[in-house]
């Protein structure tokens, strides 16, 4: 019997009727629907939904490794999310987005119910994308990753910081900036973007170096093959700096250096039937709405 999770943040009384169909069709193939805990408690006190034949999993124990599939209802952050659980599992995610702007979660919750036979049969493609590994070299048990960016930030300082950075052990530049972004492919359209970043096809094998209002005219975002590993060097006028990487956040302090690498792992992201991602970029930045088109 195939097992399908199912996670989420917040929960719309708006979607009622949308759950309600969604869990009752998974429920007809007589699947195993695990939901996380949190998320059960938003539907019993948002939308008064509860059914006894869910089990319930924790975002600190994660989902099993023979999860199927992985359902997200939320935005790209809750993808971002639920990978910090799934981590090298490989259950894929299929994300359902009932926010705004998604460049992930690129299934309209107006047409999931309309997909779902599809995605349950396998007949969706599925999208690989690479992961970064975010280390401290002053604490050896510091780990995390990131399928959007990793970015080093001014803390508690009207001043620039200066990140000194290295490819492969060779110095590259010292960037005199607020910060600096290292984006997968898929944090193109993310932080990178409204810094001046390129935006770069997901099935490149390739990271991007952004930095934050530089102070030099000349520095401009660069583009390295992605198994190349980076190490940031920070000097500040405060004792800490920020790390970010997707939406956890960090203070360091100005002794530890960060390492950036390719992480061993990728997630894997469904895709509805007939999705393109060249329509999907093009509607999320409004290209060809200008009168002039």
């Amino acid at each position: 019997m195939k097992k399908i999770g199912v996670y989420g943040q917040v929960v719309k009384k708006e979607d009622k009727e949308l759950f309600q169909s969604f869990f009752q069709k998974l429920e007809e193939r007589n699947l195993t629907i695990l939901v996380c805990d949190t998320y059960l408690k938003e539907l019993k006190s948002v939308l008064d939904y509860e059914n006894p034949n869910f089990l319930s999993f924790s975002k600190e124990n994660g989902l099993p490794a023979d999860t199927d599939l992985l359902f997200t209802f939320g935005g790209d952050g809750t993808i971002l999310s639920a990978v910090t659980f799934i981590k090298d599992s490989c259950i894929p995610i299929i994300g359902v987005n009932t926010g705004r702007l998604g460049f992930l979660a690129t299934s309209q919750k107006t047409e999931i119910l309309k997909e779902l036979p599809h995605i349950l049969d396998g007949e969706c493609p599925i999208s690989e994308r690479s992961i970064l590994e975010v280390r401290s070299t002053k604490d050896p048990a510091f780990l995390s990753y990131a399928v959007n960016e990793a970015a080093v930030m001014r803390k508690e300082t009207t001043s620039m910081i200066t990140v000194n950075t290295y490819v492969n052990d060779v110095f590259l530049n010292t960037f005199w900036a607020d910060g600096l972004i290292i984006s997968t492919p898929t944090g193109s359209t993310g932080y990178s973007l409204s810094c001046g970043g390129p935006i770069i096809y997901p099935k490149a094998d390739i990271f991007a170096i952004t930095p934050i209002a530089p102070h030099n005219l000349n520095v401009r975002p660069m583009i390295l093959k992605d198994d190349a590993e980076i190490r940031l060097k920070i000097h500040s006028r405060s004792s800490q700096y920020s790390l970010s990487v997707d939406s956890s956040y960090y203070t360091m302090n100005r002794e530890d250096e960060i390492l950036i690498r390719k992480a061993d792992f990728k997630i894997k992201i469904v895709k509805y039937k007939n999705y393109s991602y060249f329509e999907n970029l093009r509607a999320k930045l409004h290209w060809g709405s200008d009168e002039r088109n």
